[in-house]
């Protein structure tokens, strides 16, 4: 039963006598049958019947396991074959419905997805997922669901776990159709008959176990019964028995058919991924033959590049000989051969940080080159459970990340002569500082006739203080002049307060320019030069007076005759 084939037929004679399937649980049409004299049945859904047949097997399974738990003191060990059937039938029940993701190179279809997520609803949960990560025997993710499971079974909280699964449907939904048992009432039934395994002990060693490996088939000759343990039953029960287990049995072949086409598709979608690595390595290989190119053109050019700042330093000694004989003659190039000097120094400096960015590039793509195969060789290790029958292929570009490795080295190297060849170009530099020297040498000589050129100056500045000291003379001419203006300014006020008439406010009842009459938003405002009472429009001007320094309130008419005065007083 184990090898995965279906039970053989019981004999002629045994017809009745050959137990009855799902007998005690199944009722009515609710395996796919119908009892004798019963209207026959309406054409289900096959999902449906999958559900149903599932729940019962569930069913029978759970009251199975109970009543030999109960009947053999309690504590079950792995090996105990109803223990092994539970836990193959929690398995189907679990899978059924799921959706199928599309992987790297295939396709993938377990239930770890969302048992994994229990930990995120049920705190409790992290212990058992944490313990599951860290078991060293397991490759595989059905393998952790297996483990998780039994280590849910011992801890007696598997109906509690799956019970905050299967109320979070929206989540569920990410990992179920919407017809899978999971997300219909049939699930609910199931985490609630899960609740009467807390009555068993468990002892189960996951370790020693090979969860990878082994084939979820329901072996059914644990649920045949014989006659003798019937009892006194009715023949039309004995019938209903004997056609749900038909049903089943062709069920569970429709199912077997299924996977089977399945796994040919599996295989298909294999020999599609097998092409696209062929694919991807050819690219690959014909990228690396384009990075050698490009690391042969840069060499090149690098070469180039040497050439030319050497001759280019040559021809700069020549100038500078030329310059400093030039010097010699005549004290007015000075200037421009140290100007000269100073530009070619920053063209040398120039086409030297060229070179070191050039260097810099090919180092950082040295490393883009090593992060590249890093990540190759990370995404190998990640993949090896799909990608067994691919190992050659996989040692064949190991081979040429050697070769790549060994062509970085020759790389570095050629990179230290590179950095001779600048310490060369530092050298001849510090000699050119060298002669920089002798030049600002001879420029302390030309500063000496800057200081005869400095004293000449000061003769200048001299004849310029005699002349600022005349045109001091002449400012204080000018104050004074200003001063007699204003004490004639102030003798004017006094006789203009003297003879000036501060007007009551009871006098006045409407403005002396506008003539409109003052009321509670019209007020009433003096003028400070003459004295009459103004409405705020007429006197909104403010001036300085002899009387006040500070800006005071006057009228519009001696506001502008106070400004024409001034404009004539000025010089």
């Amino acid at each position: 039963m184990r090898s995965g084939r279906l039970p053989p037929p019981p004999p002629a004679g045994q017809t009745a006598a050959s137990g009855r399937l799902l007998g005690e649980v199944l009722s009515g049409c609710g395996g796919g049958g119908c009892l004798p004299g019963s209207s026959p049945p309406a054409v289900k859904d096959p999902t449906a019947v999958e559900r149903a047949n599932l729940l019962n097997m569930a069913k029978l399974s759970i009251k199975g396991l109970i009543e030999s738990a109960l009947s053999f003191g309690r504590t079950l060990d792995s090996d105990y074959p109803p223990l092994q059937q539970f836990f193959v039938v929690m398995e189907h029940c679990l899978k059924h419905g799921l959706k199928v993701k599309k992987s790297f190179l295939s396709y993938n279809k377990t239930i770890w997805g969302p048992l994994e997520l229990v930990e995120k609803l049920y705190p409790e949960a992290e212990e058992i997922a944490a313990s599951v990560r860290d078991l060293p025997g397991l490759k595989t993710p059905l393998g952790r669901a297996r483990a998780w499971l039994r280590l849910a079974l011992m801890q007696k909280k598997m109906a509690d776990y799956l019970r905050s699964l299967i109320i979070q449907r929206d989540l569920l939904s990410e990992f179920y159709e919407y017809h899978a048992l999971m997300m219909e009432e049939e699930g609910a039934v199931i985490v609630g008959l899960l609740v009467g395994l807390n009555v068993i002990d468990a002892n189960l060693c996951v370790k020693g176990e090979d969860l990878d490996s082994q084939v979820g088939v329901i072996d059914f000759s644990l649920y045949l019964k014989n006659e003798d343990d019937i009892g006194s039953k009715e023949r039309n029960v004995q019938i209903a028995a004997i056609l749900d287990q038909k049903n089943y049995v062709e069920e569970l072949n429709r199912q077997l058919n299924s996977t089977v086409s399945s796994l040919h598709a599996r295989v298909d979608s294999l020999e599609k991924s097998n092409t696209k690595l062929i694919e991807e390595l050819a690219i690959a290989k014909n990228n690396i033959i384009k990075l050698q190119e490009e690391n042969h053109q840069l060499r090149s050019e690098n070469t180039l590049i040497l050439m030319k700042t050497q001759h280019h330093l040559e021809v700069t000694k020549v100038d500078v000989e030329a310059e400093l004989q030039t010097y010699r003659h005549s004290r007015q190039g000075l200037d421009e051969m140290y100007n000269e000097a100073r530009r070619q120094l920053r063209e040398e400096s120039q086409l030297r940080q060229d070179i070191e960015n050039e260097l810099m590039v090919q180092v950082s793509m040295k490393h883009e080159i090593e992060l590249a195969m890093k990540l190759l060789e990370k995404d190998i290790h990640e993949k090896q459970d799909t990608l067994i029958g691919l190992r050659q292929q996989l040692d064949e570009v190991k081979a040429i990340n050697i070769e790549m490795y060994q062509k970085l080295q020759v790389s570095e190297d050629a990179m230290k002569e590179k950095n001779e060849i600048v310490s060369r170009l530092e050298d001849k530099t510090n000699q050119i500082t060298a002669t920089m020297k002798q030049l600002e040498q001879r420029l302390q000589q030309a500063e000496k006739s800057q200081m005869e050129a400095e004293n000449e100056d000061k003769k200048f500045k001299q004849e310029c203080m005699s002349k600022s000291e005349n045109l001091q003379k002449e400012i204080s001419r000018k104050e004074k002049q200003l001063s007699k203006l204003k004490i004639e300014d102030i003798k004017e006020a006094n006789k203009a307060l003297q003879g000036q008439v501060w007007l009551k406010d009871k006098e006045a009842t409407h403005c002396k320019l506008c003539e409109k009459e003052f009321s509670l938003s019209k007020r009433k405002h003096h003028c400070r030069n003459c004295g009459e009472i103004f409405c705020n429009a007429c006197s909104d001007n403010e001036l300085p007076l002899p009387s006040s320094p500070k800006p005071v309130r006057v009228c519009d008419s001696c506001h502008a005759f106070l400004i024409q005065r001034c404009s004539s007083n000025m010089p």
